[in-house]
């Protein structure tokens, strides 16, 4: 029993990024505008606020920053598939490959570095995360069935058309879900930073796009994207834990959790069509 709980703990640490995430995402999706740009802000949110938490040894600082230049780049986002009716995947595309190459320009002029940026010391902040994660899912939970914006943002992604004739315009609610993807994205990049205690390029690892599929795993609904995280991260935990102690070949073991994730995947998509 003992054993177990360095892996439950392990599994936390790695699902409160893609849980942060994937909540994030779940606006857009039930808006029928799914945020592909996931990756690419929570990137933007671990560099801003390591950079800030760096400078001023503030971590609420950091988080903050982190959460503002998320949502800044959402804005972008935005701007370029509302405005200026550019392609939606092309632009969340576009969005993860600036994130990239706009950390490396910054790290380079601000530490004088394209490779690792370390702090002298991480803060302690894994609690502060967990309890704020839950907050946040209640809350969304709340704003998703029981308020009027909620059954807006749903009516965006069954029917848009049905907005519009009430004289509502879908674009503002579709806009607003992109930015709050950008809001929670910005908390869990600045996990991934402050938690590890410096920046390692390119260390949301892909991460955003696990979120994307946790999404749906969880059937766009906030306590099945806990349950979705959770299971991706536990799947992630026992596979580094497996490392060494197993007798299987290194690329599976860590192919591990993208089978299960995969797995789930097609299991609770079998069971829909069946429902259906």
């Amino acid at each position: 029993m003992e054993s177990l709980i360095p892996v439950l703990k392990s599994a936390v640490t790695i699902m409160i990024p893609v849980f942060y995430a994937a909540l994030g995402g779940l606006f857009p999706a039930l808006a029928g505008s799914l945020n592909i740009a996931l990756e690419g802000l929570l990137l933007t949110g671990a560099f801003s606020s390591l950079a800030v938490y760096y400078f001023s040894g503030s971590a609420a600082a950091a988080v903050l920053c982190a959460v503002i230049s998320s949502m800044a780049l959402s804005a972008i986002h935005i701007l370029t598939v509302y405005k200026l009716k550019a392609d939606l995947f092309i632009c969340g595309l576009a969005v993860n490959l600036l994130s990239v190459g706009m950390c490396i320009v910054l790290s380079d002029k601000l530490f004088g570095t394209k490779g690792v940026v370390a702090l002298n010391g991480a803060p302690m902040l894994s609690n502060f995360y967990i309890t704020f994660g839950i907050i946040l899912l209640i809350i969304s939970w709340i704003a998703v069935y029981k308020t009027p914006f909620g059954y807006r943002l749903r009516a965006c992604g069954k029917n848009s058309q049905s907005l519009v004739s009430l004289g509502i315009n879908p674009k503002i609610y579709q806009s607003s879900a992109v930015l709050l993807s950008g809001f929670f994205c910005g908390i869990g990049g600045s996990f991934l930073s402050l938690n590890l205690g410096a920046y390692v390029p390119g260390m949301s690892a892909g991460k955003g796009w696990i979120a994307l599929a946790v999404i749906f795993l969880g059937m766009k609904k906030p306590a099945g994207v806990l349950a979705a995280a959770f299971i991706f991260a536990l799947a992630e935990s026992l596979s580094n834990f497996a490392q060494g102690s197993l007798q299987i070949p290194a690329d599976f073991i860590l192919a591990f959790p993208y089978i299960c994730t995969l797995t789930a995947m097609i299991l609770v998509s079998l069971k829909t069509t069946n429902l259906s």
